[in-house]
């Protein structure tokens, strides 16, 4: 006979994240795996979960067949799947044959006389088992094992980005956790500047300005650079007018 016991592989070590981390940051798809079932997700020991961010000893994953992201412990998940072992079972001990002696009956021997026969024990009589408080005993159902609940999920960080594009123009993104949401959005000048001193951040503040200032002179020379040339071709159509007058 054989029996099958189960190895069970150890968490993610500093390495194991070590080296995760490395393949999140080139761009290529991690895979770990769960260490304990989740009855309430339809999850078994072993199930697969794709790698979305790691935050010290915390890796958030997406389990297969599961639309969610959860976090997990570094010793909640391991690298390889657990490896099953099988095992030869202990074959049981022969017990060595018993020699059993029969009793030797002894010759019978004449009744001595006695004065009075001593009365024999009454037998007292035992209850029977009530058969309907076996029933109820063995009818009695075990206790329910307590699913293993979920922990929380915890939302992953969420970066708002603004970006100066140009001389007037300005790009918004947004990125929850390594996920870009949405596609970037413009916005014009004024937006951020208010935005910004909402935030009450003095360094925000100041390097908006600065790009906004730096956008205002430029767009003022762009404006003494037209009018310079609208009013050159005002004269040139003048002269023209003039000659044709003359003629």
């Amino acid at each position: 006979m054989y029996g099958v016991s189960a190895r069970r592989a150890t968490g993610l070590t500093p390495d194991d994240l070590e080296t995760l981390s490395t393949g999140l940051a080139a761009g290529k798809r991690v895979t770990v795996y769960l260490r304990d079932p989740m009855p309430s997700l339809g999850l078994d020991a072993g199930a697969s979960a794709r790698v979305v961010s790691i935050d010290g000893n915390t890796v958030t994953v997406s389990p297969k067949g599961v639309d969610d992201e959860l976090p997990f412990e570094a010793d909640e998940l391991q690298k390889n799947r657990a490896a099953t072992t099988t095992t030869p079972a202990a074959a049981p001990r022969r017990q060595p044959p018993r020699s059993v002696t029969a009793p030797v009956a002894a010759p019978p021997t004449e009744p001595r006389p006695t004065a009075a026969k001593k009365s024999a024990p009454r037998p007292v009589a035992t209850p029977a088992p009530d058969p309907t408080e076996a029933r109820s005993v063995e009818s009695a159902p075990a206790p329910a094992k307590t699913a293993r609940r979920p922990k929380a999920s915890v939302a992953a960080a969420v970066s708002v980005t603004i970006t100066s594009t140009g001389e007037s123009s300005w790009i918004v993104s947004v990125a929850h956790g390594a996920k870009k949401q949405g596609k970037p959005t413009e916005v014009t000048a004024d937006r951020v500047a208010r935005a910004v001193r909402e935030l009450g951040d003095e360094t925000a503040v100041s390097a908006v300005d600065g790009v906004i200032d730096s956008a205002r002179e430029a767009a003022q020379k762009r404006i003494s650079e037209l009018s310079q040339e609208l009013e050159a071709a005002r004269a040139a159509l003048a002269n023209l007018d003039g000659q044709a007058t003359a003629s």
